[in-house]
């Protein structure tokens, strides 16, 4: 039997070694740590932010009720969470305004309304918030719907918020699904984990001041950075519904933090002091 060459005796040894040190990088990462591909739009990439929206599920399903309109089952089944946090959820990912989309007369109230629909262009099908299923699949794969049917509780189902997110943000830039809402896994995981996400905890089903979340912002994301979420509230008193978190468009692959944020034009309806609104509350 011929010997094996030292050469590659010394190959198979540093593939070995490499392999070791792969897993063992691996093993020590958080165990809540997401992973989530690169999102790259692959046409009109000329929008300077995006809009993370982000639902207090509790809050979000109260004003269903409040509206008198018909629950979605993820409000009717809705049940208490261990963790308080996770009643922060995903709602959507939305590309600002392209530039070369501006130069054809459109403006940003009319790309928020229509998104992939707006005329002239995209000019793609669009689609109704009350027939989300009528939208096309995703093509999303099976492994990153069910880390979003953990936190976007309107994906999948009957209420297919999924494919009206995709169809309405996100199909007319090229987003690979994975990387698409792999993204907003990962954003929302995040924001659930920082000082933001403990003080929504802490507070759970109590009334909080603007002031005390600003104060929860900057420590998670740095000064300056509250002045990048918008918050909506619903109802008298005020509960929160949705926070809304603008994020630099070339800053949307890397971690959450005060660099990488915009300012928003406006603060919300939320007032001065709101509730962190509780299930069934």
């Amino acid at each position: 039997m011929n010997a094996i060459p030292p050469i590659c005796k010394y190959l198979t040894m540093m593939k070995a070694t490499w392999r070791y040190f792969s897993l063992l990088a691996v093993s020590l990462l958080p165990a809540t740590a997401t992973y989530a591909d690169a999102l790259k739009p692959a046409q009109y990439g000329d929008f300077d932010s995006y809009v993370l929206a982000l639902s207090w599920q509790t809050g979000f399903c109260q004003s269903m009720e409040d509206k008198n309109r018909k629950a979605p089952d993820e409000c009717r089944l809705q049940k208490d969470e261990a963790n308080k946090a996770d009643f922060l959820t995903v709602h959507g990912l939305w590309p600002g305004l392209p530039k070369s989309i501006a130069s054809r007369g459109v403006d940003n109230r009319r790309w928020m309304r229509y998104g992939c629909a707006t005329r002239p262009v995209p000019n793609m099908p669009e689609v109704k918030a009350s027939r989300k299923c009528n939208a096309a699949e995703t093509g999303l794969s099976l492994e990153m719907a069910n880390k979003l049917n953990n936190v976007m509780p309107g994906s999948g189902g009957k209420s297919c918020l999924e494919r009206y997110e995709y169809a309405k943000h996100g199909v007319c830039f090229g987003f690979d699904p994975d990387a698409y809402f792999g993204t907003m896994v990962r954003l929302n995981g995040e924001v659930k984990q920082s000082e933001l996400g403990k003080f929504l905890a802490d507070n759970y089903g109590k009334t909080v001041s603007r002031a005390a979340f600003d104060s929860a912002v900057a420590k998670s994301f740095g000064n300056g950075s509250e002045k990048a979420f918008k918050l909506t509230c619903n109802g008298n008193p005020a509960y929160l519904t949705e926070m809304q978190i603008t994020i630099k468009a070339e800053a949307i692959n890397a971690p959450l933090k005060d660099g990488s944020l915009l300012s928003q034009p406006h603060p919300g309806n939320c007032g001065q002091q709101f509730v962190i609104d509780k299930a069934g509350q």
